[in-house]
Formats: C-alpha cells, structure tokens, sequence
C-alpha cells in the first residue's frame, strides 16, 4: 500500500503553494500551517512532509517556529526539509521536533558533510531530497541546476546506505497535470529497495493509485488537497 504524505510549504509562515518552484508564482492557502496539520491528523493521516521555502531561498532554516508549533501539537510524523545547511540548522531541526529531515543541496556541493549527517543521525532519519529538472539534480530552493545526472547521483548515496529518497519532478510540481510515473519507475527499476517518495503533479485520487499501481512506494502531495481535487476521507477510507 502507497504511503500517503500530505504536503505544507512555509512562505511567511503561510500555508503556500508554488508553481514549478517559482516564488512569483505563489498561492496562499492558509495563515495557519500548524491548523492544517491538525486537520491532516483529525483526517486520519499519519505523515506529515513540510518544507520551509524561506529557508531554502535564504539558504538557512527560517520558519523552525512554525515547524515547533505543528510538532507539539499533533502526533504527525513529521519530515523537514528547506534550508538545511550547516551542523546548526540540522540540530535546529531535530530540537523543534522532525522525525527526520530532507537534505536536498548539500548533498551536491557538500558530500562530505551530508554523509557525516547519515553517519552521526542514521539512514531512518534522513531523507535524500531529489529534485530534478531536465535530467540534472536541482539546488537551492530550485534556483540553480547542477550537474549531478539523476540515477548516478542515488547511486552513490544508496551505496553510502541512504533508504529514502524524496524524488520531485519539478516542471510537475504544482501544475495539478500529473506525476512523473515513468521517471519514479525508471528509479525503481534500478533501485528496487529504495523508499522512494514520488512529488510532484498530483491532481487527484487516480494519480495517487497510478503511482500505487506502478510500484512507488510513497507519494507526497500538496495543491490537489488545497483545490479541492482530492477528498481526503475518501483516499483514506480507500487505503483503510
């Protein structure tokens, strides 16, 4: 069964939602991020994905309040990711209440400090964030694009004993016109032990089960909920 993640992205510690990661092409939701998550957990969920836009257009943990204040008060199982970037920020993370953390950038100009993190915090608490764009693993709140190839670049870190990886497709992210199913199933097929968390595109229950039917083991998704494309009660009731 697919593991389903709702998705809350911090702008001003707003609920926002992005366009293909374009800060012009923000939508907010909801003033208060720690409500939806208690609505998310009323709901029947389990698993929380929250990302701190700020941070990661500022290159350093900004809404870790916000993170608290869903942390304390919900039972959500909660990932962190946006502006992790130093021994501080990760510790800061931790201290505010993620069960684990999504490390995108560092793991790209900054190997060696990424696999310290895996070392000193253990591979159940850290999740490989992958994002890509033409085939090449996008950095830093998605503004730059480096030159670190998709299949290579798991490679190295599932051989350093990385299980779980948080895969965007970023030309899906936000647009509602569906995953990437081909791209998460090329990483299966090479990687079929990974924990891979496919984002990106969800517009709806079918796309969920498109996913599911394709062997992914989890998916993250955020605008389908906020538009109104997705009833929660419905899509865990069919995975009940």
């Amino acid at each position: 069964m697919i593991e389903l993640i709702p998705a809350i992205d911090i702008i001003g510690g707003q609920c926002v939602r992005l366009t293909k990661g374009d800060y012009d092409q923000k939508t907010v939701y909801r003033d208060s991020p720690a409500e939806v998550a208690k609505e998310f957990e009323a709901i029947g969920f389990k698993r929380l994905h929250v990302v701190d836009l700020d941070g990661a257009k500022s290159k350093h943990i900004v809404n870790s309040p916000v993170l608290q204040r869903i942390t304390s008060e919900t039972h959500l199982t909660v990932d962190f990711g946006g502006g992790i970037k130093t021994d501080e920020d990760i510790e800061t993370a931790f201290q505010c209440g993620a069960a684990m953390v999504t490390i995108g950038s560092i793991a790209v100009t900054d190997p060696n400090r990424f696999l310290g993190w895996l070392d000193k915090y253990g591979a159940d608490r850290l999740i490989l964030g992958a994002d890509v764009r033409n085939g090449k693993i996008s950095i830093n709140g998605w503004k730059e694009d480096s030159a670190e190839d998709l299949l290579p670049f798991l490679r190295k870190y599932i051989d350093a004993g990385v299980k779980n990886v948080l895969c965007t497709e970023i030309s899906k992210d936000g647009t509602l016109n569906g995953p990437a199913v081909e791209l998460y199933k090329k990483v299966m097929d090479a990687y079929p032990t990974l924990h891979l968390i496919a984002s990106g595109g969800v517009s709806g229950i079918d796309d969920i089960h498109a996913l599911e039917a394709a062997g992914i083991p989890a998916v993250v998704f955020g605008k389908a909920i906020y538009e109104g494309r997705i009833d929660l009660h419905e899509l865990i009731n069919s995975k009940s």
